[in-house]
């Protein structure tokens, strides 16, 4: 990702669902504007390419589901695109919500993961049948998850008025529904009228187009685009004051760039109309000495805390780019309160260490060498430890005496959301990993000094 580049992360993530041969993939491509999924009358074939921007590592992740059948690349489609009028998206088309058998399980559970991280749902709904249990079903899911939602009855111009003609122009189409197509209905397809004054919902045509700008309107008003609740860190800054950033360049950076979250820090700083300046760790101790004027406060990387909070003066604010990413993602609190984990662990205890993203791991990983290593180092207990990446976060973590999550930055806010209430729901605590690596340096309750609510709660 360039600079210049929306990061996925804080794009609104809208997923289109519905059963089998609904048009799905058709309303997709006719709001997009652009052939973004294969269409095919045969049930079950969202079997596009599957992309992925990543770099390699050992551990795996269930990127695409794997089948010996041939031809079962049916995985969720998603594409990051501009989007007007909601701006930068990330559109995902997933498989039939309805798919049967043992590759259909496979599928709809991939769908069903989709949930975990969209910010609107688009309920695609055959015009001709009407809504099913299925699609009941999903909506009740929408609900419970308090995901914003449309329903697009498509096909709609195969719809019929009660004397025979078809619902032909964009006029009679939303009008003349609700009067009467007169296509054999089932009780449920009744229902469907009667639902429309108290659910968001359109009837459409992706075969015709009509309707296709007024659903784009209708998604856009249930897209969260509006400035974003929280800032990183401009919030905590005036204009011409200075934020030093400490980034470590070692073996395991990624080569000719800054990471994401040092990328978006350094934005939001300028944006705070103050001044970024961006040291490597043994520059510190020089730079506050030179430069003539104290700066607001100081940002790290986790992995050089302990060296930077000595050279850091107390009257200085000290933070992580981690931290600053877990009141960012909205679990800030809960991250801090479930470091105290730490002291509780016993011998033989499992530990989940999961990250967001994909990198390649070498050299001395901080979550695959380092963690591990500092935390057995500071309980003194013989511990196990799992790991997970990507998109894999698993539903049941009852095994688990404790979750150590990355900040998060390749993951929306609804996801991390939704791995933090996994983890409550099970009563798992969580943190991640600049909170955990303060916690067993001892300066946890520095590194939240700015935000007085979640250091009262340490305090408590």
């Amino acid at each position: 990702m360039g600079m210049n580049e929306t990061p996925l992360a804080d794009r609104v993530h809208i997923g289109f669902f519905g059963r089998r041969n609904a048009g799905k993939s058709s309303v997709v491509n006719a709001v997009t504007g652009q052939e973004l999924a294969v269409v095919s009358d045969t049930k079950g074939t969202t079997t596009d390419p599957v992309y992925k921007s990543m770099e390699l590592l050992p551990i795996g992740q269930e990127l695409a589901v794997v089948s010996d059948v041939k031809g079962t690349t049916t995985d969720p489609v998603s594409k990051a695109m501009e989007l007007l009028p909601m701006g930068p998206v990330v559109i995902i088309d997933t498989p039939g919500i309805d798919d049967e058998g043992h590759l259909g399980e496979l599928r709809v559970r991939k769908a069903r993961q989709v949930l975990n991280r969209v910010d609107v749902a688009v309920l695609v709904v055959d015009a001709t049948v009407g809504k099913t249990s299925v699609d009941e079903e999903l909506i009740h899911i929408f609900k419970e998850k308090e995901i914003p939602y449309l329903v697009v009855y498509n096909k709609a111009d195969l719809l019929k008025t009660k004397d025979g003609n078809r619902l032909s122009s964009d006029n009679n189409l939303n009008r003349n529904t609700h009067a009467g197509a007169v296509k054999e209905r089932s009780v449920s397809q009744k229902q469907d009228h009667e639902n429309q004054n108290t659910e968001q919902s359109i009837y459409a045509s992706a075969a015709t187009g009509q309707n296709i700008y007024e659903l784009k309107e209708k998604i856009a008003s249930l897209a969260v685009t509006d400035e974003l609740k929280l800032r990183l860190v401009g919030d905590l800054l005036e204009p011409s004051d200075f934020a030093i950033l400490v980034v470590p360049i070692d073996k395991a950076a990624p080569k000719g760039r800054l990471i994401l979250p040092q990328q978006q820090t350094i934005r939001d700083v300028l944006e705070a109309g103050a001044a970024a300046i961006v040291i490597k760790e043994d520059e510190l101790s020089n730079t506050l000495e030179t430069l003539g004027k104290k700066p607001k406060l100081v940002i790290t990387d986790s992995q050089v805390f302990a060296r930077v909070s000595e050279e850091t003066p107390e009257d200085i604010w000290l933070t992580s780019f981690s931290i600053l990413f877990a009141r960012f993602k909205g679990n800030l609190k809960t991250a801090a309160a479930g470091a105290a984990a730490l002291d509780r662990l016993k011998d033989g205890d499992k530990i989940l260490i999961s990250e967001g993203c994909t990198h390649h791991r070498q050299c001395d990983d901080i979550g695959t060498v380092k963690l591990p290593r500092w935390i057995r180092n500071y309980t003194g207990k013989e511990l196990e430890f799992e790991y997970s990446s990507g998109r894999d976060f698993p539903e049941d973590v009852t095994k688990y005496s404790l979750i150590v999550h990355c900040g998060g930055c390749m993951l929306n806010e609804r996801e991390m959301r939704y791995r933090q209430k996994c983890a409550l729901d099970q009563e798992i605590p969580i943190t991640n990993y600049g909170i955990a690596i303060a916690y067993m340096q001892g300066i946890l309750k520095r590194c939240v000094e700015m935000f007085p609510d979640v250091r009262k709660e340490l305090e408590q």
